[in-house]
């Protein structure tokens, strides 16, 4: 099933409505304290809404973008396939690329349920299933995967699945 995600073009809206708009690379923003140093941000809508800017179909979920140097990236999943990290075009929309790996499985609430995090030149992206990846920026391949539930001695997976956004800490 695929839908339309209103909120990430509400972000992108507000991303492009300053031309020197901060990055928000991952959960929660920034310094991850969910705080923009953005200045004249809207404190209410305006009654018709804020401006559509572009928006794309992509699979039902929980996740949401992260932001970095004009691209926009979100972990989309269909449960029959699996997961799909997708790269968009922060100015219009347009799908740049994307890495699937199959994450096969179903439970409950269907969908990705992480941000992307984005450090320097690589992505970091936790599905459902719990497989960790670091995707490199430039070749859009793997740089390593990891499962967070199997390699680490997970023995049955929690009903509403692995919810983790993936933080850097340090190096």
């Amino acid at each position: 099933m695929k839908v339309t995600v209103k909120l990430m073009t509400v972000f992108v809206s507000l991303s492009l409505a300053n031309a020197i708009a901060a990055d928000w690379p991952q959960y929660y923003g920034p310094k991850r304290d969910s705080t923009s140093t953005e200045k004249g941000l809207l404190r209410a809508w305006p009654k018709e809404g804020p401006r559509v800017l572009w928006t794309v179909p992509v699979g039902i979920g929980f996740g949401g973008p992260a932001v970095s140097g004009g691209k926009v990236y979100l972990l989309d999943r269909d449960d029959t396939v699996g997961d799909n990290l997708r790269c968009f075009d922060l100015s219009n929309g347009k799908e740049l690329w994307n890495f699937a790996y199959d994450a096969l499985g179903k439970f409950d609430h269907a969908g990705s349920r992480s941000t992307p995090t984005v450090d320097g030149n690589n992505i970091y992206t936790c599905g459902p299933l719990g497989d960790l990846y670091c995707i490199s920026t430039s070749t859009h391949k793997p740089v390593w995967h990891r499962n967070v539930w199997k390699d680490f001695g997970g023995d049955q997976l929690p009903r509403w699945a692995i919810t983790q956004n993936p933080l850097i800490y340090r190096n």
